[in-house]
């Protein structure tokens, strides 16, 4: 179904939003726009008095006008849209313009949602991104669909797993517990097999995560 909302990612750090999102936007349209809104805050400051679609327009060109083409071929990306609350009140706008196909993403997005003063929930579409859940863990470790089918019609049966294949299930959940399902953690364990390794990914994380909830509660 076409439609102009402008779809809104919102996840905590480090699930994977901005990799999946860059992913699929280079495989789907031939221009692709990418805006970090914490790096320009950080540098340029080009979008921090942008209250206009056509002060948006303008500032976009100056970093890649010659990729702003039509609708259908153009996505622009809006990284870290949390850096600048007004953005989140001109995607109305953007999205009434239609000029261009829009995807945002940030983190803490409820939080900066409550506190903007002019919501534009009929012009977007928020989903929210997760870790890797326990399936999604397995998966990356290298269980296939045959097996997950299998699995997958025992529990629909309420049939017991014979003891090898349980104890591997348990296993994996083991290492899953200790693992979690951020992407950048997971690859430090496929790449290591280290627990302290992976532990440092980890402590680091949670560090941004402390960063980011002092922001908004003392």
């Amino acid at each position: 179904m076409k439609t102009n909302k402008i779809l809104l990612i919102d996840g905590a750090r480090q699930v994977g939003k901005t990799f999946i999102i860059r992913h699929v936007g280079k495989k789907m349209y031939d221009n692709f726009i990418e805006i970090n809104m914490i790096e320009d805050r950080l540098q340029n400051q080009l979008f921090k008095n942008v209250k206009t679609v056509e002060d948006f327009y303008l500032q976009v060109s100056m970093l890649a006008g010659s990729q702003m083409k039509e609708k259908e071929n153009t996505l622009i990306f809006i990284d870290e849209i949390q850096a600048y609350p007004h953005l989140l009140t001109l995607l109305k706008f953007l999205s009434q313009d239609d000029k261009f196909t829009y995807i945002a993403s940030g983190s803490l997005l409820d939080v900066t949602l409550s506190n903007t003063s002019s919501i534009p929930m009929g012009s977007i579409r928020k989903i929210r991104m997760c870790p890797l859940d326990f399936e999604e863990f397995i998966r990356v470790l290298g269980l296939n669909d045959l097996t997950l089918s299998i699995l997958e019609n025992k529990f629909n049966h309420l049939e017991t797993l014979d003891e090898t294949m349980h104890d591997k299930m348990m296993d994996l959940f083991r290492k899953y517990l200790l693992v979690g399902g951020l992407p950048d953690v997971i690859n430090t364990y496929l790449e290591t097999k280290n627990i302290q390794a992976v532990r440092e990914v980890q402590n680091e994380i949670y560090e941004y995560y402390k960063s980011d909830a002092s922001k908004y509660d003392t």
